[in-house]
């Protein structure tokens, strides 16, 4: 299952580098919002996968990469220009995935291992 889960987070990443670089960007165009759902959604699925699989360090990059890709964006594919609210929507994914990655660890006693269950004991109520 960590396979799995491993192969998840590179294709996420993959999808994710994608539609930041991609020339023309991705999706119906005259959506009002779209594109920002697309970006949260963009961190937010990597971010909750390297925390479930304890990858944790790629967390600081994710934020990294938020801050730095719209001006680099702007740069790699001239079509595109930079958008602060993209990037705020970027840095909330990031939160949002670690937040649900870390809220599901708690509430079912995931382990990290994606799809392992914890073998500690719940205290009876």
């Amino acid at each position: 299952m960590v396979v799995l889960g491993w192969f998840a987070l590179l294709v996420s990443l993959l999808v994710q580098a994608y539609g930041l670089y991609a020339p023309k960007a991705p999706g119906p165009a005259g959506v009002p919002g779209l594109d920002k759902v697309g970006h949260l959604l963009a961190f937010a699925v990597p971010a909750a996968l390297a925390w479930w699989l304890r990858a944790r360090w790629l967390v600081p990059v994710l934020v990294l990469h938020a801050l730095v890709s719209e001006p680099l964006q702007q740069l790699l594919a001239p079509g595109r220009q930079a958008d602060l609210l993209d990037a705020v929507a970027d840095l909330l994914g990031v939160a949002l995935g670690v937040w649900v990655a870390a809220t599901t660890r708690r509430r079912w006693g995931h382990d990290g291992d994606m799809g392992e269950t914890s073998t500690r004991t719940r205290r009876q109520s």
